[in-house]
C-alpha cells in the first residue's frame, strides 16, 4: 500500500436512537462482500471506571467526557497507518469497559459512528466524509425504549429517568450543535434510502479515484 492509498474515513452521527447505527449498517451492508470495510463504534471507547454499580449507573453517559477521545483518535490512526488495533468492548448491563478486547485490521473504508464524534476536532479532521441522522426528539425517545429494555436489560423507570436527566439536555447541548459540521444531513436515519444510495455512490467514487475499488 502506498500512503495516497490511505482508507477513507465516513463519520456517522446524531442523537441516541436517531437512527445512525442503522445508516452505517446499510453502508457496510454494501461493501462488505469485498471485506474492504470496517465498522468502528464510539460506543466501545466509553472510559473504564472503578466506582461501585450504582455510582456507575449514574455517570452521564451522553457527555463528551464520558469518552475515551484520545484513545478512539489513537486508534483510527493507527488503522489510517494501515495498523491494527485492540478495539475495547463495553458492557451495556454494567455500565463499564469489559477486560475483553476486538482484534481489527485495517481496512479502505472505515465507519466511525457515535453520538459525539464530530464534537472533537481531532477527530473531525480525520474524517473524509461527515454525516448527521437528524430525528425527531420523540421518535428517538420510542426507539430507545425499546432498544434499551430489549438489548440493554433497563427498565422503562431507569431509561425515562436517564432520558430526561442527561440524554435530551446534552442532545440539545452538545450533539445537536455538531450538525454544523456535517457535510450531509440524514432525516429520518435508515428509512432515507436516497440518502443511503448517495454516500455510497459517493464512497464508490473516492475508493476508485485512490485506486482502490
Amino acid at each position: 500500500m502506498t500512503e495516497l492509498q490511505k482508507p477513507i474515513v465516513i463519520g456517522i452521527t446524531g442523537g441516541s436512537a436517531s437512527g445512525k447505527t442503522t445508516v452505517a449498517h446499510e453502508i457496510f451492508q454494501h461493501f462488505s462482500t469485498s471485506s474492504s470495510i470496517l465498522l468502528l463504534e464510539q460506543d466501545s471507547y466509553y472510559k473504564s471506571s472503578k466506582l461501585p454499580f450504582e455510582e456507575r449507573k449514574k455517570i452521564n453517559y451522553d457527555h463528551p467526557l464520558a469518552f475515551d477521545t484520545p484513545l478512539l483518535v489513537a486508534s483510527l490512526k493507527k488503522l489510517l497507518a494501515r495498523q491494527s488495533i485492540e478495539k475495547p468492548v463495553y458492557d451495556y448491563k454494567m455500565h463499564n469497559r469489559s477486560d475483553k478486547v476486538v482484534h481489527v485490521e485495517p481496512r479502505d473504508v472505515i465507519i466511525i459512528e457515535g453520538i459525539l464524534i464530530l464534537a472533537d476536532e481531532e477527530l473531525r479532521k480525520l474524517m473524509d466524509i461527515k454525516v448527521f441522522v437528524d430525528t425527531d426528539d420523540d421518535i428517538r425517545l420510542m426507539r430507545r425504549i425499546q432498544r434499551d429494555m430489549v438489548e440493554r436489560g433497563r427498565s422503562l423507570d431507569n431509561i425515562m429517568a436517564q432520558y430526561m436527566s442527561t440524554v435530551k439536555p446534552m442532545y440539545h447541548e452538545f450533539i445537536e450543535p455538531t450538525k454544523r459540521y456535517a457535510d450531509l444531513i440524514v432525516p429520518e436515519g435508515g428509512e432515507n434510502h436516497v440518502a443511503i444510495d448517495l454516500l455510497v455512490t459517493k464512497i464508490q467514487s473516492i475508493l476508485s479515484e485512490r485506486g482502490l475499488a
